[in-house]
């Protein structure tokens, strides 16, 4: 059966696959602290992007060397991100019970406040999904990095909403469908994106990395 040959698309969606269920348990387990999130995420964007570009296929060693490399900026990028994930998600809350025990005026002025929020927060979401993806791909400053993803993600805003739809999807899957996919959870959501965004990232960025040559070890 041709299907099952090492070099058919079969076999090598298979080993992706694998691939996927490996490093997001590396990603897990570098994820622990809380505080390194960032430069996991970054080495699990590093690792697939190789994989599915076919540069290379240790993942082991591909993520530590992107774990490694970019913990620093990563971590900085992680904790500015994550203080204002929590700045929306608090204002949000606090606009949300103001406008439900509010009517005329001033409910229409927490209508707006409430409205500006959620255009923040879906400027927040697109840089989440390409900054981490972008780091792993090209050196730049914090700054650069941060308003680059948020430019990226509105020109190619197709890919973004595809994105955004398979972390949804996923996360749907493992909270209501199927929770032992949690064993695949972000490793197959970082692999899909990579698929989707290789082509993207290498328009608009260039590999200071050269790849590591890993298919003889």
């Amino acid at each position: 059966m041709k299907f099952l040959n090492y070099d058919s698309k079969f076999s090598r969606t298979m080993i992706k696959l694998c691939y996927a269920c490996f490093l997001n348990l590396l990603w897990m387990l570098c994820s622990l602290p809380i505080i390194t999130i960032g430069a996991s995420t970054t080495a699990l964007y590093y690792a697939c992007l190789k994989i599915v570009r076919e540069e290379g296929y240790d993942a082991g060693k591909m993520f530590f060397h992107s774990f490694k490399q970019n913990f620093k900026q990563a971590t900085i990028i992680w904790l500015i991100l994550l203080a204002f994930g929590i700045f929306l998600a608090g204002d949000g809350y606090i606009l949300y019970h103001l406008r439900t025990n509010s009517t005329g005026a001033a409910a229409v002025m927490w209508t707006l406040l409430m409205a500006i929020v959620i255009a923040a927060a879906v400027i927040y979401v697109i840089v989440l999904l390409y900054v981490f993806p972008l780091l792993a791909s090209v050196e730049n400053t914090t700054g650069a990095m941060l308003k680059n993803a948020f430019l990226i993600g509105t020109h190619y805003l197709f890919s973004s909403i595809l994105m955004f739809a398979v972390h949804f999807a996923m996360f749907y899957i493992v909270v209501a469908v199927f929770t032992p996919m949690f064993l695949m959870g972000e490793g197959l959501c970082a692999m899909i994106c990579s698929w989707l965004i290789k082509n993207i990232l290498k328009s608009v960025t260039y590999d200071p990395n050269p790849p590591i040559d890993t298919s003889e070890d």
